[in-house]
């Protein structure tokens, strides 16, 4: 296994993972590489170079044991190792995060909620508590927390940022719209919805002048 492996096929690994996962609740027992690629929406070359960067082997007449490979998958994630998270604002963003999230991912946990709001303290949403941030060190300390959402306004999103890390949060997922600045062994995950989503409108307006022209 490559000593390094890019962001981009952690990514589509992560995607792997969750098709296996529902192809294992159909009983499914092999798939060959060309349609998992068709479910995921890249090459079946592609396919085959992430899997090999887990050990995964396949074979042309029967594919890939379903099982082993989501195994594999699973192992090259630490699944066995379970990961503690905070989110940090319980704004509609980070309501919505809580909601989507919860019981998806057993080896992933957000474990900890934080906000400035008097009324979203001390309360349980979606089997989630929220702390005061004021408590956040001794919440990462007491949960053995190593990675942080951030949800927050803009003008907060550094100040959250460089108290996480000053927490030791390892890993960082960042839904303000604000570029963030984290020291080098920090992890930062970018998640720009309004980027995101005029990108797509651009290309749909594209696609639409070329229609009728």
């Amino acid at each position: 296994m490559p000593n390094r492996i890019s962001d981009k096929t952690v990514a589509r690994l992560s995607i792997y993972s969750r098709l296996l996962g529902g192809f294992r609740q159909q009983g499914k027992e092999t798939i060959h590489s060309h349609d998992l690629a068709l479910v995921a929406g890249v090459t079946p070359a592609q396919v085959r170079r992430d899997l090999m960067s887990v050990g995964g082997m396949g074979s042309p007449s029967k594919g890939y044991d379903v099982t082993e490979l989501s195994e594999s998958i699973e192992a090259f994630f630490g699944s066995q190792q379970r990961v503690n998270v905070a989110l940090i604002g319980l704004g509609n963003i980070g309501r919505a995060i809580l909601a989507y999230f919860h019981g998806r991912r057993p080896h992933l946990a957000i474990v900890a909620a934080f906000d400035i709001d008097s009324h979203r303290v001390d309360c349980v949403h979606n089997g989630c508590r929220c702390y005061p941030m004021h408590a956040l060190g001794e919440i990462i300390e007491q949960q053995k927390i190593s990675v942080g959402i951030i949800a927050v306004p803009v003008s907060a999103a550094q100040e959250v940022a460089d108290t996480l890390v000053a927490h030791g949060i390892e890993g960082i997922m960042n839904f303000a719209p604000v570029p963030l600045r984290v020291p080098p062994n920090v992890y930062l995950e970018q998640v720009d919805i309004t980027t995101s989503l005029e990108t797509v409108a651009y290309f749909a307006r594209q696609h639409t002048q070329e229609e009728r022209r």
